[in-house]
C-alpha cells in the first residue's frame, strides 16, 4: 500500500497504523479496529471488496477524539463489528486537511454540525451518504450509540443499496460546488464597509470575540478587523481587536504560566478552554498581539507576546536535520487521561508553593476554595486596571511553572505541518519588530529554512506535513501561499534578496500546480491521486486562512515589492474569480485584505547602505507602526537625489510610494509617518 514516503501491502485482518509516522495515527495503531490509512492502496481495496467506507477524521490533540478512542475503538465487541462490515479507514486531518474539508463540507451538506472526531460513512467509490461527529457507546447527549449507528448502515447497506446510491445525486451536487467559483468586479469601498458593519454586529461588547458560547479567537476577522482601522480609521474596528485580545490575555484560554493560547474556550468568558494548544492560532494571534501593541504598548500585550514566543520556542521547537528548527503542531488537551489535568490547580498547592504571596496572587487569578471550573482552578486574570496589568506576579508565576514542570506532560504531536509554520514565521517576524528582539527573528529565519529544507522539493512546491525525516503528505495551496507570506515577510524584515527569490518561485510553481482556469487556485494540486470527487477551490476563511485567501495576499505583496505587473494582474484575477457571490465574501476575511491591499498598499523604499544605522532603524520602525497594508523594501543607494546637501540625504533616503505616485525623498520617520497618512 502507498501512502506519502512510504509503502505497505494490505493485509487482511490486521491495523496498519503502526507503519505511520502521523502521531494520531500512531495512538490508534493498537486498536482492535482493522484501520488503513487514508490512500489509493486503501480505496482499491474498499472497491475490490465492494464494502462501505467507515472513515474517522481526527487530530492528536483533540479531547473528544480520545473519548471515542477508548470507548469504542478500543472495544473488542465494536471493533469486531466494524471489522466485519466495513473498511475502516483513518485520517489526521491536520496532515490531511484536503480529505477532511470534503467530507466535513459532506456533513455540513447533509444539514449537521461539523466538528471532530468526524465519522462518515461512504461508497467504495469514496461518496460520502451519510455520517456525524461523536457517538458515545450507549445512546446519550440524543444520541444513538455508535453500534446502532453501525448496525442501521450495515443493513442499509445490505437490504437498501440501491436506494443509497439513488440518493447520492444531491450530496454529489453540493460536493460539486466545492470547486465553483463566481466571478465578479473588483471589491470596492462599498462591499468592505457593508463587511465591516455585518462582523460588527455580531460582537460581544463585554467579553470581546463574538456572542456566545464556545468563543474561538477568530483570528482572520480580527486581522481584517485592524486592516480596515487603518484604512478607514474608525476606532471601533481596532477596539474590537483589543478588546478580544485584552479579554483572552487575562482569560482561562491563555496559558499564565507557560505561555500560550488554547484553541478555544467552551464558554462565553474566555474561562475554559479545550486545553489543546495549536501552532497555527498561536502564530496568528502573535501577529495580532505585535500588531495591537504598535498601537497600545501595554505590559500586558509585551507579557503575552514575550511568554507565547517562550512556549513556541521552550515546547514546540522541532530541529530538521539539515538545517533549522521548525515548529510542532500542538500540545495534547489531556495528560494522565484527563483533560486539562496539566494546567489546573487546587487552592492548597498554590499555598503550600507561594507562602504569604499566596493571598494577592490568588486574588488576582481567581483562586478559591471551590474551584471555577469542577473543583478545580484554571488561572484567569482578575484585575484589568493599567496599575494591575503593570504588576505581572513574575516570581510567583516562576514558581509555580517550575511546580508544573514536575507533572506529567500533555503529549506532543512533533510533525511539522507547512502551512501552520508559516503562520508562526509572520507571527515571530511582527514580534520581533514590535520588541525589537533579534533573537525572535533568528528563530523566524530558523524556522523558516527547517521547512525548506525538511518539505521543499526540486520542483518547487513545499510539501505539507514532515515527522522524522520523512515527508508524509504532500504539498496543498495553504503550503504554497502561508510560505509565500513567510518569505515575503523575511524579506521586509531582513531586506535578504533570497526571500524575495524565493517568495518569486513559490509563486510560480503554485501557478503551475495550482491554478484553474478562473484565476483562482485549488487546494490540491492537479497531480493528486488520491482525492476523490473534485478538486475544492475555497475562499472561506475558518480557523486557519484559505489558501486562496492567503495567497490572493501573497500576491498582491508582490506585485508592490517587485513592481511586476504579472503579480497585479494574478492576485486581480483571484479576487475577482470569488466576488459574484458578493453576500458570502464575509466569510474570506483574508481574501477581501488582499483586494484592499492591492489597491491601497504603499510601499516604503529605503534608500542607504546596507548597514547604516540610519536605514536599519528606519526599516524597524517603519513595520513597527503596525499598519499591515504599509510594505518595506531596501535598496541600495547610488547616488544621493536631487543635489540635496543635506550629509544624511546624501546617504540615506525615504521615499513612499503609492500606486504610481511617490514622495519627494525623506529623512526623517515623522516625515517618512505624514506620507504615508497622506498616500
Amino acid at each position: 500500500m502507498t501512502v506519502y514516503g512510504m509503502t505497505m501491502t494490505v493485509a487482511p485482518n490486521r491495523n496498519h497504523l503502526s507503519e505511520a509516522l502521523s502521531p494520531y495515527l500512531l495512538q490508534h495503531a493498537d486498536n482492535p479496529v482493522h484501520w488503513l490509512p487514508w490512500g489509493t492502496q486503501a480505496l482499491e481495496h474498499a472497491r475490490k471488496t465492494d464494502r462501505p467506507i467507515l472513515l474517522s477524521i481526527g487530530y492528536a490533540a483533540c479531547h473528544w477524539c480520545h473519548v471515542m478512542a477508548h470507548e469504542s475503538f478500543e472495544d473488542q465487541a465494536t471493533a469486531d463489528e466494524m471489522n466485519n462490515a466495513f473498511i475502516c479507514i483513518k485520517v489526521d486531518r491536520e496532515e490531511r486537511p484536503d480529505i477532511d474539508h470534503i467530507y466535513m463540507s459532506a456533513l455540513h451538506a447533509m444539514g449537521q454540525q461539523g466538528g471532530w472526531p468526524l465519522t462518515m460513512f461512504l461508497t467504495p467509490e469514496g461518496q460520502p451518504f451519510w455520517g456525524g461527529t461523536y457517538f458515545p457507546p450507549e445512546p446519550r447527549f440524543g444520541r444513538p450509540s455508535f453500534r446502532q449507528v453501525l448496525a442501521a448502515i450495515r443493513d442499509a447497506w445490505a437490504t437498501r443499496r440501491s436506494a443509497i446510491e439513488q440518493n447520492l445525486g444531491q450530496l454529489t451536487r453540493a460536493m460539486n460546488r466545492l470547486s465553483e467559483t463566481a466571478a465578479g468586479p473588483e471589491v470596492d469601498v462599498l462591499l468592505l464597509n457593508a463587511v465591516d458593519a455585518a462582523l460588527l454586529r455580531n460582537l460581544d461588547p463585554e467579553k470581546g470575540g463574538f456572542t456566545g458560547a464556545p468563543k474561538f479567537p477568530n483570528a482572520p476577522v480580527f486581522r481584517f478587523f485592524w486592516q480596515e482601522f487603518h484604512r478607514t480609521g474608525r476606532p471601533e474596528l481596532s477596539d474590537a481587536v483589543h478588546a478580544v485580545l485584552s479579554h483572552m490575555a487575562r482569560g482561562g484560554i491563555y496559558d499564565h504560566l507557560g505561555g500560550g493560547f488554547a484553541r478555544y474556550s467552551t464558554d462565553a468568558e474566555w474561562l475554559v478552554p479545550h486545553f489543546e494548544k495549536m501552532a497555527y492560532d498561536n502564530g496568528q494571534i502573535l501577529e495580532l498581539l505585535s500588531l495591537g501593541y504598535a498601537q497600545n504598548p501595554t505590559p500586558l500585550y509585551a507579557r503575552c507576546i514575550e511568554e507565547t514566543v517562550g512556549w513556541l520556542i521552550r515546547d514546540m521547537s522541532v530541529p530538521v536535520e539539515g538545517g533549522g528548527t521548525a515548529f510542532a503542531a500542538s500540545e495534547d488537551a489531556d495528560s494522565e487521561g484527563e483533560e486539562g489535568r496539566f494546567y489546573i490547580w487546587h487552592e492548597d498547592e498554590i499555598d503550600a508553593l507561594l507562602g504569604e504571596a499566596a493571598t494577592g496572587f490568588k486574588q488576582a487569578f481567581d483562586v478559591t476554595r471551590e474551584g471555577n471550573w469542577e473543583g478545580h482552578t484554571i488561572l484567569r486574570r482578575l484585575t484589568i486596571s493599567p496599575e494591575a496589568d503593570a504588576e505581572s506576579w513574575a516570581q510567583e508565576r516562576r514558581i509555580l511553572f517550575q511546580s508544573r514542570e514536575n507533572r506529567p506532560r500533555p503529549g506532543r504531536d512533533d510533525k511539522v505541518l507547512a502551512d501552520w509554520n508559516g503562520l508562526v514565521i509572520v507571527g515571530l517576524v511582527r514580534a520581533a519588530i514590535a520588541l525589537d528582539r533579534a533573537d525572535w527573528l533568528s528563530a523566524a529565519e530558523s524556522a523558516y529554512e527547517a521547512v525548506r529544507a525538511a518539505l521543499g522539493s526540486e520542483d518547487g512546491r513545499i510539501a505539507h506535513a514532515w515527522r522524522l525525516g520523512r515527508i508524509t503528505a504532500a504539498g496543498l495551496l495553504d503550503d504554497q501561499a502561508s510560505m509565500i507570506r513567510a518569505a515575503l515577510s523575511l524579506y521586509e524584515a531582513t531586506g535578504q534578496e533570497r526571500y524575495l527569490s524565493d517568495a518569486v518561485t513559490l509563486a510560480q510553481s503554485a501557478r503551475s500546480f495550482f491554478s484553474s482556469e478562473t484565476g483562482a487556485f485549488y487546494t490540491t494540486a492537479h497531480d493528486a491521486d488520491d482525492v476523490p470527487l473534485t478538486r475544492p477551490c475555497t475562499a472561506s476563511d475558518n480557523a486557519v486562512p484559505s489558501g486562496n485567501g492567503m495567497m490572493a495576499d501573497a500576491l498582491a505583496r508582490l506585485y508592490h515589492l517587485t513592481g511586476e505587473q504579472r503579480w497585479y494582474e494574478a492576485a486581480s484575477g483571484l479576487i475577482r474569480a470569488f466576488t459574484g457571490r458578493p453576500q458570502s465574501l464575509a466569510s474570506s476575511p483574508y481574501l477581501l485584505m488582499a483586494a484592499d491591499l492591492l489597491t491601497r498598499g504603499t510601499l516604503v523604499s529605503i534608500h542607504g547602505q546596507a548597514d547604516d544605522p540610519h536605514l536599519q532603524s528606519m526599516v524597524r520602525e517603519v513595520l513597527a507602526l503596525g499598519d499591515p497594508s504599509v510594505l518595506v523594501c531596501r535598496k541600495p543607494l547610488h547616488a544621493a537625489p536631487d543635489r540635496q546637501t543635506d550629509h544624511v540625504a546624501q546617504t540615506f533616503f525615504v521615499l513612499v510610494c503609492r500606486q504610481t505616485l511617490c514622495s519627494a525623498p525623506l529623512t526623517t520617520l515623522d516625515a517618512v509617518k505624514a506620507a504615508i497618512s497622506a498616500s
